[in-house]
C-alpha cells in the first residue's frame, strides 16, 4: 500500500489509456485533457485497456 499524504488529490482518468506513454506523455495528457498541473502534487491515476495495469 502507497501511504496517500492528507490534502493530497486523487485524479481517476476515465476510460483506457494507452500505456505505451511514458510519464512525459501521461504528464502532457493531464496539462491538455484535464487542464491541471501534473508536478503540483496530486495523483493521476489512468488505466489501460483491459483494466490489469494502472499508471
Amino acid at each position: 500500500m502507497i501511504p496517500v499524504p492528507s490534502g493530497v488529490q486523487v485524479w481517476l482518468a476515465t476510460g483506457h489509456t494507452d500505456m505505451r506513454k511514458g510519464f512525459d506523455g501521461l504528464a502532457l495528457l493531464v496539462q491538455e485533457t484535464l487542464h491541471r498541473n501534473p508536478h503540483n502534487g496530486n495523483l493521476f491515476v489512468f488505466r489501460g485497456r483491459r483494466g490489469s495495469l494502472i499508471k
